[in-house]
């Protein structure tokens, strides 16, 4: 198994007397999409929002390339190198897809004192766009407003706004949300394709696709981890099947 590059000891959150996570560990390795599932309310939402530092930790470490990150805002976390979806699509509609893909490029090179330039004539973050689009299954898509999109295309550009900021942990909450059959196919197909090179953690109520991309599920419920394994452990757990269906299963 590849180095952990993001991975996390004792991580809770708590909102008054409510740990919404309580002393997670979860370790993520390139090539690698760890899956995380669980009932609603099991804290799963909220371990994303620790580790892209969009809520602060009540205690425990997040490390990230063996730096202590724990305290590190989302933006010095995005610049680092970790990327992330949202569940409900976080696109610009009124821009074409490659305007949404650049300005995400752009985000990671400030150009200080070229206020007035022409963004277009940046080619490093023109290059990064187009090779994010490409990556993302959306080459075809560049001058399309992004309100014109299908829901699945939609979902893929967010996720090449994403990699246009060259990062090498994708947190990815829900990516299949709402989609049919083909759309689905697709993202399942996108994800295989990013493996490779990112270290992925997928939050996803899609089963077929957690088990058909995972190569470790962790289980959580009431924000606690139950059960973390390769996809054949989980499948075979009592306790999983106790979670997910209730004590009177067979």
């Amino acid at each position: 198994m590849n180095e952990p590059l993001l991975w996390t000891t004792g991580l809770s959150k708590r909102f008054g007397g409510l740990r919404a996570v309580n002393d997670v560990a979860i370790r993520l390795a390139q090539g690698q999409i760890h899956a995380v599932l669980g009932p609603n309310g099991a804290g799963k939402s909220t371990l994303i929002n620790l580790l892209s530092g969009d809520m602060a930790a009540t205690s425990g470490t997040v490390l990230y390339k063996a730096c202590d990150i724990t305290r590190a805002s989302a933006d010095r976390r995005a610049r680092l190198g970790i990327g992330r979806s949202y569940q409900k699509t976080n696109i610009f509609p009124a821009f074409s897809a490659m305007e949404n893909c650049r300005l995400a490029a752009q985000s990671r090179a400030p150009r200080i004192l070229h206020w007035f330039s022409d963004a277009l004539a940046d080619a490093p973050t023109c290059a990064a766009a187009e090779r994010a689009l490409h990556d993302a299954g959306l080459a075809d898509c560049g001058t399309q407003p992004a309100s014109a999109l299908s829901h699945g295309e939609q979902r893929q550009l967010e996720i090449a706004m994403v990699l246009a900021t060259r990062p090498d942990v994708l947190l990815l909450d829900e990516p299949l949300a709402g989609m049919g059959a083909e759309e689905a196919s697709r993202m399942v197909d996108l994800l295989r394709r990013l493996r490779d090179h990112h270290a992925i953690l997928l939050v996803e109520h899609d089963m077929d696709a957690v088990f058909a991309l995972a190569d470790v599920i962790t289980v959580m419920v009431n924000g606690q981890v139950l059960e973390s394994g390769p996809p054949e452990q989980i499948r075979a757990s009592t306790a999983v099947r106790e979670a997910y269906l209730g004590s009177e299963v067979a």
